[in-house]
């Protein structure tokens, strides 16, 4: 049958149809976030910046202003604003799909790909936005790109106009010593971290290479990361406009997000291993353990604590509690007449550099038994477990015939007292674990004692102490640095 060219119209409309009805349907079974995300943008044919807005509170904020403001200079800009749980109320958000609200939290009727907010950035670059900013200017993200672009630094910066506005610091983070430090910047506008409001652009590819990208406190999250990889930011001549109608504008509003603002610090920095942050003018805020908590390590293994395996030392706070058990113990001995001297590993921090070795776990005193009635506090512990006045806990040492004092009843970080006795000029003990320190030595190393400042006190030492220790650790131990059991781990990592 020969066909007529409206028989091959028609055959040709119906291919058509089917093509875009599969093509439809094909879109229809797409991610969400691909179908709105598209090819990877250009300068050449739209935005090269997607506006990310993280750092804002759900119960009294400027976002929807802020979206708009970044809208009314480019109706097609990519913002994704980031919340961990949908924010409530909620937020007016124009319906539009260039402007995304991405969840962190999972949700169980969610794909995986929808709490990873990196695949809603279609972006090379993306603009971390702080809540009560405005784009007045247009250009700015423009301008900050080609900053970024002509700077050696992995983050630029623009400050926004308020009451707050951005300024340089210098940031030190130390993993090893659970630590972060925080001075005044020597070359700004180059800096390590930005105290206040501060539009912040980087290659979309380092913030999601981060560790933890979107983590809140966002400025506090970003900088401790970036510091500790060495990149640096750079403040830029550019203002960004504050909002019209700021957020907390209440003093409720205000105290509340504060209040918000220190736990998520304090809980960030718990979770990033940070103990210790040391603030400009010498301030110091503690986010370890307390005379109410439980320390920051668990039971002791070879000798070896777990942190020494994660690369890091004693966690500043645990030496702080060490400190202040070790002078209290010393007072109490030396006010009962109880001949006390630095033992072991302590004595060896004492000669190295007057303070607790860095990775130490515990303080060692060795006494003489004979005087051990004379203090209150250890006849009671022969007895049972004894909590004083000041909260800390004398007691006999599971482990044999030697006391321990805790911390607290929570905090088990301890000063351990061993007895020992002269027999035949010879200081020996009844109780001998397997270290290698613990052996006999001639009494004449305690007649007399010396005082030898440790840990931030006088304390009593062996006279001699340089041979004293030698005895005991072998030669160069003072020079020769090592981990307590390098047969598990070792000081240079061999």
């Amino acid at each position: 049958m020969r066909l007529t060219r409206c028989w091959a119209a028609l055959a040709a409309a119906i291919i058509l149809n089917l093509l875009v009805f599969f093509y439809v349907s094909w879109l229809q079974h797409q991610p969400r976030n691909s179908r709105a995300r598209g090819p990877r943008r250009t300068s050449a044919i739209g935005p090269r910046v997607t506006v990310l807005i993280r750092e804002f509170e759900a119960f009294d904020n400027a976002v929807p202003e802020l979206v708009d403001s970044f809208l009314q200079q480019d109706p097609a800009q990519p913002v994704v604003v980031v919340a961990d749980t949908l924010p409530y109320p909620p937020l007016a958000l124009p319906r539009i799909p260039n402007v995304r609200l991405a969840l962190l939290q999972p949700a169980l009727d969610r794909p995986a790909a929808a709490s990873r907010p990196e695949t809603y950035v279609a972006t090379e670059f993306v603009a971390l936005v702080p809540d009560g900013a405005r784009a007045e200017s247009p250009g700015h993200l423009e301008r900050m790109v080609e900053a970024l672009r002509g700077s050696s630094a992995r983050l630029v910066a623009a400050p926004v106009a308020t009451a707050n506005p951005a300024r340089c610091l210098a940031l030190n983070v130390s993993l090893r010593e659970w630590t972060a430090r925080y001075d005044p910047a020597p070359s700004a506008p180059r800096c390590d971290a930005l105290d206040g409001d501060a539009v912040l652009l980087m290659r979309s590819r380092d913030l999601f290479n981060l560790s933890v990208p979107l983590a809140r406190p966002l400025a506090t999250s970003l900088f401790l990361q970036t510091a500790l990889r060495g990149w640096a930011v750079q403040l830029l001549d550019l203002t960004f406009a504050a909002a019209r109608q700021p957020p907390l504008a209440t003093a409720h509003a205000r105290w509340k997000a504060e209040r918000e603002g220190r736990s998520r610090r304090a809980a960030l920095l718990r979770s990033l291993g940070i103990r210790l942050v040391s603030w400009e003018g010498g301030r110091l805020e503690w986010f370890g353990c307390s005379k109410e908590s439980a320390r920051c390590f668990g039971t002791v293994a070879g000798d070896t604590p777990a942190y020494l395996y994660e690369g890091r030392w004693t966690p500043p706070c645990c030496l702080r509690a060490l400190r202040e058990t070790a002078r209290y113990v010393v007072g109490v001995l030396e006010a009962a007449g109880v001949r006390y001297w630095l033992e072991g590993g302590s004595l060896l921090g004492a000669a190295r550099h007057g303070d607790i070795i860095p990775w130490d776990y515990d303080v060692d005193l060795g006494i003489y038994l004979e005087d051990v009635g004379n203090c209150e506090q250890l006849r009671g512990a022969e007895a049972g477990s004894v909590v004083d006045e000041r909260g800390f806990v004398w007691e006999k040492a599971v482990e044999g015939d030697f006391f321990r004092v805790q911390y607290s009843e929570s905090n088990h970080l301890h000063v351990d007292l061993w007895p020992f006795y002269p027999r035949n000029g010879v200081m020996t003990k009844d109780t001998w674990l397997d270290h290698r320190q613990d052996v006999e030595f001639p009494e004449h190393f305690l007649q007399p004692l010396v005082p030898l400042p440790f840990a931030g006190f006088m304390a009593q030492a062996p006279n001699n102490y340089r041979r004293f220790l030698e005895l005991k650790f072998g030669p160069g131990v003072i020079e020769n640095p090592e981990y307590p059991n390098p047969a598990l781990l070792s000081l240079t990592g061999g």
